[in-house]
């Protein structure tokens, strides 16, 4: 498939999970590697602005639109290459999986533990497209790219060539990267070393662990591992469905906070203030002593529940870390009831959120 260039009246509300954003100036669909390099070479020669769009999922665009050329990635190449080596902690056959920006994440994972290839389950169900999984470190239920990401191959604008960035190289912690907030890289390519076997990676995440009826550390047959998550996703709204407007969001829009020894007791006074001394706040410690808050946790306790807002934005009605579009929304509407709740939490527990999603001609 070749690049071409179509009339700038595009809406960018048809190409993301929210349905929000204005007009491109330009857009142009690439369908391979070669056709992405040149089509981002060619508007950066122009001088023009360019947006890299994949699936949309984690985009919020501004109602004004993108001032410039939206360069659209539907690359589609997948290979798998058998190394011959063997994990030495497993016993299990390493398999490389090579797949192009514009694949499809979750039908990806489908395939993948169909092949019987595990280190991708517990990423099932997310929506978006290859290229965005190591920009955003994607992770759920206790598995992160990050752990599989072996590679990537990436265009270098400042530069004007192709680089292979190792793992080490993409920088990644949790839910960033060298890639997200730069717009140097443009991810082409991603390599994940995955391993050849029945079982699932360990399970790693207490609510998975409770549904699949396990302990944590537990390995359990690849395809359960799938279809719990799976179930687990769409209770939250989290899986894409036309016809339910819960699932008419960004995902999650603001991450866990990572905080201090001495912030999360802090929050815990302000908890036990606001809420009695014997509610528990949720926090998991790290191994540099940090702790990681539940942002769901803080912005339902900080009393905006599921469903709040009375506009066509709203808090998703069946979890609360989701911003919705429930239909007519425009992007203004969405910032204002996002500002609304970090504005509460952070008033009732002195913790400051930060959005997910990237914002496009807009700040939060």
């Amino acid at each position: 498939m070749s690049a071409h260039t179509e009339p700038s009246a595009v809406r960018l509300a048809d190409h993301t999970t929210l349905g929000l954003g204005g007009p491109a100036r330009s857009y142009r669909r690439v369908g391979s590697t070669d056709d992405l390099v040149a089509a981002v070479a060619a508007a950066d020669a122009a001088g023009e602005p360019v947006l890299v769009l994949g699936g949309g999922s984690n985009l919020v665009v501004a109602d004004a639109g993108f001032p410039g050329t939206v360069v659209h990635i539907a690359s589609q190449g997948v290979t798998f290459q058998e190394t011959g080596t063997i994990d030495p902690a497993t016993g299990e056959p390493v398999v490389l999986l090579r797949a192009e920006a514009g694949v499809e994440w979750d039908p990806l994972v489908e395939r993948v533990v169909a092949e019987g290839l595990n280190g991708l389950e517990f990423l099932s169900g997310i929506p978006g497209r290859v290229g965005s999984t190591p920009i955003q470190n994607v992770g759920a239920y206790g598995q992160d790219v990050s752990q599989t990401v072996r590679e990537v191959l990436v265009y270098d604008r400042r530069e004007g060539g192709r680089r292979v960035l190792s793992a080490a190289e993409c920088g990644f912690t949790y839910r960033d990267s060298v890639f997200k907030g730069d717009d140097r890289y443009v991810v082409c390519e991603v390599v994940f070393a995955l391993h050849r076997g029945k079982l699932s990676r360990p399970v790693a995440y207490a609510e998975v662990a409770r549904s699949l009826g396990v302990e944590a550390g537990e390995r359990v047959p690849m395809e359960r591992a799938r279809e719990t998550v799976l179930d687990l996703r769409r209770g939250k709204g989290m899986v894409l469905d036309p016809a339910d407007p819960d699932t008419r969001s960004a995902g999650s829009f603001f991450t866990n906070p990572v905080v201090t020894a001495e912030e999360f007791a802090a929050v815990r006074e302000r908890a036990a203030e606001r809420l009695g001394p014997d509610v528990p706040v949720p926090g998991h410690p790290d191994a540099d002593g940090r702790v990681k808050l539940s942002a769901a946790w803080l912005i339902d306790r900080a009393g905006f529940g599921k469903g709040y807002g009375s506009g066509p934005a709203r808090l998703s009605g069946k979890h609360t870390l989701a911003l919705t579009n429930r239909g007519g929304a425009t992007t203004a509407d969405l910032l204002d009831l996002a500002r609304e709740v970090r504005a509460g939490v952070e008033e009732a527990f002195g913790v400051r959120l930060v959005n997910e999603p990237v914002m496009i001609g807009i700040s939060l």
